[in-house]
This record gives C-alpha cells, sequence and structure tokens, in this order.
C-alpha cells in the first residue's frame, strides 16, 4: 500500500512521491511531526505559520520561502512565437520552468507546452527563485539548456542571479525578465 500526500490547500490526495499537487499544481513540501512524515502545500505553510509551533517542523530544503514583505514583483514574458507577450508573473518565492506533464506529477508555474512545438523544453527545465535580496535561475539538467543574454550555457545544479530585463533562453524559447518598478 502507497502512502498519500495531502494537499492544504485543496485536499486532494497524492501520491507520495509527488512534488506537486495533481489537482492545483501547488508544490508539495515535506514536514515531520512526531517522528512520522507528513506532507503540506508550500503555500499553506506560509499562510499557516502557527503549523510549523505547533509541534511540525520543515525538513530544510533549498525550496524556503522568501522573507516576509521582502519580495519584489517579478514576471517573465515570452519574446517570439504566436503567444509573444504571453506574461507568467512570479507569484511565488520558487518557481518551475518547464512543461506540464499530469502523468507525472508535472505543473510549472511557468508552463511552456504551448510555446514550445519542437518540445525542445524539458519538462523540469529550470527553476527560478528569490533568495537574500536577488532573484535567482538554475538549470534543473535540461536536454537543450538554459542561456542569460545569449552567453554561454548554463551549468545544471548552478544558480546564476538575474538582473531586470535580462533574456532567458529556455530549449528554443526566449523569455524577458523584469522586475516590477525597476
Amino acid at each position: 500500500m502507497r502512502l498519500m500526500i495531502r494537499c492544504r490547500r485543496c485536499g486532494t490526495e497524492n501520491l507520495d512521491d509527488s512534488a506537486y499537487c495533481d489537482a492545483c499544481g501547488t508544490r508539495l513540501i515535506r514536514e515531520v511531526e512526531d517522528g512520522r512524515p507528513l506532507w503540506a502545500s508550500e503555500e499553506a505553510n506560509s499562510q499557516e505559520p502557527s503549523a510549523m509551533r505547533d509541534g511540525a517542523s520543515e525538513i530544510v530544503s533549498s525550496t524556503s520561502p522568501a522573507p516576509a514583505g521582502g519580495r519584489p514583483r517579478a514576471k517573465l514574458v515570452v519574446l517570439g512565437g504566436r503567444r509573444r507577450g504571453r506574461e507568467f508573473p512570479i507569484g511565488e518565492s520558487e518557481v518551475l520552468i518547464g512543461r506540464w506533464d499530469a502523468e507525472h506529477g508535472i505543473f510549472p508555474e511557468v508552463d511552456l507546452e504551448e510555446d514550445d512545438p519542437e518540445a525542445k523544453v524539458s519538462r523540469r527545465h529550470a527553476r527560478l527563485f528569490y533568495r537574500e535580496g536577488q532573484f535567482w535561475i538554475e538549470d534543473l539538467g535540461s536536454l537543450n539548456g538554459t542561456f542569460i543574454n545569449r552567453g554561454p550555457r548554463l551549468r545544471p545544479g548552478h544558480a546564476v542571479p538575474l538582473r531586470h530585463g535580462d533574456e532567458i533562453i529556455v530549449g528554443k524559447t526566449f523569455l524577458r525578465f523584469f522586475i516590477e518598478g525597476v
């Protein structure tokens, strides 16, 4: 019998190895209570800090939420193709860039499925995150690479800082990164 993970955002039961909720797409994080593993959505934990004070402690990972009130608003804009100008707001402290795949439980916040007719964007291509007052991007071992401002291919697992106006290429999809108010 497999363990199930309940999403605190929508209540859906997910398979125990899921990273995202099958119903709402919220990233799931692991918690421990009384030595037993629990799972909860990252968004629910950021909205309900008392859950952490009531006996549950988060397993430390590189996906901790941004400091309260510290993250500026940002977005990615598609630069080419039939959906040129489409915007993806960066609403979380970490977002996955890739292609949606319900069968494997992959629900990226920046879903480039429709912008990538040749399937050059990996399902889990890159992640964009905010840490220590800076936005960063990291290639997740994609097949066709991630590039910033047409520079060299990013090394998988090596985060690099982003600046307002940077061009990001994932596979063959061109995006522009904007920080609002800059």
